[in-house]
């Protein structure tokens, strides 16, 4: 009698843990659009944090500082001063969170087949847009020409965001891997 009530214990306990198992599997996979693009994200971001640290460090480009301009903008923009945390801050954001999920949302549309090619594509993307866009706003001119060092910033934007968006892609492609292999 006793090792038979072992025996169903035991049994409810393997019952209980396949459940349990399941249940995380099912979490994962339901959650998977949240925490993959975010960890992607976070992991891009910080390589990007760390290139623009080496920037500093090394003097490459001393008079190209982007935050900088940026949180000039900012300051117009709002009208009274900004911390010079607030567009690291939004760039944190912005790498960590709109640009994985972003990323996480048109996956399956980028050419390629690993992390790479499909950050390379992402990469040169954002780095039109950037050039176009974000640069002219903030008072560099296309491509930050208007900076006064020619093709240099463009060249060292282009570096920045593939970097970042290799990584970002990279490893966003080994956690859907894993996450469907789990």
């Amino acid at each position: 009698m006793a090792i038979e009530r072992k025996l169903k214990a035991g049994a409810a306990l393997l019952r209980l843990g396949n459940e349990a198992a399941g249940l995380y599997e099912v979490i994962a996979r339901r959650s998977g659009w949240i925490w993959k693009p975010l960890v992607a994200g976070l992991s891009g971001t910080l390589v990007h944090f760390f290139f623009m640290y080496l920037k500093s460090r090394t003097g490459l480009l001393p008079s190209f500082q982007p935050y900088q301009s940026f949180q000039h903008s900012l300051s117009q923009w709002v009208g009274e001063d900004v911390p010079a945390i607030v567009p690291w801050l939004l760039s944190f954001l912005n790498g960590m969170a709109i640009l994985g999920f972003l990323f996480g949302r048109i996956n399956g549309l980028l050419p390629g087949r690993n992390g790479i090619s499909k950050g390379v594509v992402f990469g040169l993307i954002g780095w039109v847009l950037m050039g176009l866009i974000f640069f002219p706003l903030i008072g560099l001119g296309p491509f930050a020409f208007q900076a006064g060092l020619g093709i240099r910033p463009a060249l060292l934007s282009l570096a920045m965001l593939l970097t970042y968006s290799i990584v970002l892609a990279t490893v966003y492609i080994t956690l859907d891997r894993w996450s469907k292999t789990a």
